[in-house]
Order: structure tokens, then sequence, then C-alpha cells
């Protein structure tokens, strides 16, 4: 009886320990998936040079040259008023251009988005850093520069030089802004 009992419980501690390796084995492929889809691609070679070449409506009426932000560390950060992620980010970005527009950080926000629900939650929530339209462009523009499953947020930040130093999909921190200070 005893003997049973020891190999009932060796049948089962097997049982435990291949179900946890197959669950860790599903957790490291899950992981792998998810670095490799948020994961920015290579910018498009001609991306930077088209870049500083273009300009954008914003939702005052007037243009926003790229060019003209060129020289300075600049985060451009695309994103859409029917993205949650993005408008929880943007107070963080918001907060962020006020602490360093003195020091010569620029923010450019590229909204995925029509002009009136811009209009309206800028309305509720104005930003200090310039918004520009994009619409639906704008993903176009974000995937020459890594963002290959068009998700957002999306954010690139472009050193003084005019090299891409750093993009991220998906929300911001304050610890990735802290990072991304230092590498101006």
């Amino acid at each position: 009886m005893k003997l049973v009992e020891q190999e009932n419980s060796k049948s089962r501690t097997r049982r435990r320990t291949l179900y946890a390796m197959a669950a860790a084995v599903a957790g490291l492929a899950g992981a792998g998936l998810a670095w490799w889809r948020y994961s920015p691609a290579p910018v498009d070679e001609g991306a930077m040079p088209g870049l500083w070449q273009l300009e954008f409506d914003t939702p005052a009426g007037t243009k926003l040259a790229l060019q003209g932000l060129r020289g300075r560390p600049l985060l451009i950060n695309f994103w859409a008023t029917w993205c949650p992620p993005c408008i929880e980010e943007l107070p963080l970005l918001n907060a962020f251009y006020r602490e360093n527009a003195a020091n010569g950080w620029q923010i450019v926000g590229i909204a995925v988005d029509k002009l009136e629900p811009v209009k309206a939650f800028l309305a509720r929530q104005p930003l200090a850093f310039p918004v520009a339209l994009a619409g639906m462009e704008g993903l176009t523009l974000s995937k020459t520069l890594g963002n290959q499953v068009g998700g957002l947020p999306f954010t690139v930040l472009i050193g003084a030089d005019g090299r891409v130093l750093n993009r991220k999909i998906g929300k911001l921190s304050e610890q990735d802004l802290a990072l991304w200070r230092a590498l101006k």
C-alpha cells in the first residue's frame, strides 16, 4: 500500500513539473512574441530627409513645418483622441515639455485623427506643445519611422543632430522620459 502511495506521489510530482515547464515555455514564447511585435523596426532609409520636408495643418488653422524644429532634441508623439493610452500619456508629455523646453527640448504631437475630435480634446485639455493634424497618413509616417504594427501611441526621439535616438510603441513612463532626457 505504501509503495502505491509513493508511486502516485511521484506521478503527481512529475505531472506538476511538466505543467510548470509547459507554462514557463508558453510564458517565454508569449513574452518573446510581445517583444518582437512591439519592438520598433528599423527606420526607413529615406524617412529622415523626408520628415524634415513635411508640413502639417494645426487645430488652430496654421501650418507647422517640421523643418523649423530641426537642430534641437525633438520628441514626436503619434496619438489619437480614440486611443486611451495616448490620452493617459499626454499630461506626462506636457509636464516634460514644460520642464525641459527652456533646455532646448521640443515636442510635437502628431494627431492620427480628424480636426473636430482633436479641437474638442484640446479645448478640454490644452497642451503647451504644438499639435499637428495628420489623419490616417500619420500611421503611414509612423511606419517609416519603425512602427510596423501601426500601434498608438508611438513616440520617436530625434537628437539635435537629426538622428533617431530611440522609439517606443506604447505608453511612455516617467522612467522612459528620464532615460531619453540623458540621450539628447
